[in-house]
């Protein structure tokens, strides 16, 4: 099975040797996000709000360049810096992967530094929903085998 690297401007490029998302078949994995600025590449201000909500933003964009959304999200992972930020993140996170209705599996973790110092990153699982892409960029519809 072929991979297709998923890039996009909307998200912060990325700062060493991966790509901002990988598409193998019909899943799209990203790599994990912070709350960081795509045009100035700096961290957000404020807290853990503000930084899980840019967080997700970026997430997002690059589900999109890849042919999916949050909606279609299958797994996420989260870490924290500290854990005390949990139930703020947790409220940003379920406005923005709560409204599909089946929420997500996760796992959240405390880690003990983050890139840039940022308070959380997240990285997702999601399903490309019946689309194939074509050598010139377009999706395709196709039927599950």
């Amino acid at each position: 099975m072929s991979k297709e690297v998923i890039a996009t401007a909307k998200a912060p490029a990325a700062i060493g040797p991966y790509s901002q998302g990988v598409r193998v078949g019909n899943l799209l994995f990203t790599a994990g996000q912070a709350g960081v600025d795509p045009a100035t590449q700096q961290v957000v201000a404020g807290g853990i709000a503000e930084q899980t909500a840019r967080t997700l933003d970026n997430l997002e964009a690059i589900l999109e360049a890849g042919g999916s959304n949050l909606a279609q999200v299958v797994k996420a992972t989260v870490f924290l810096k500290d854990m005390n930020d949990f139930a703020a993140m947790n409220a940003v996170y379920t406005e923005y992967l709560g409204p599909t209705g089946a929420l997500p599996v996760r796992t959240t973790v405390e880690a003990a530094r983050l890139p840039k110092d940022v308070l959380v990153e997240i990285d997702l699982i999601a399903e490309v929903p019946g689309r194939l892409r074509t050598t010139d960029g377009d999706f395709v519809q196709f039927a599950a085998i």
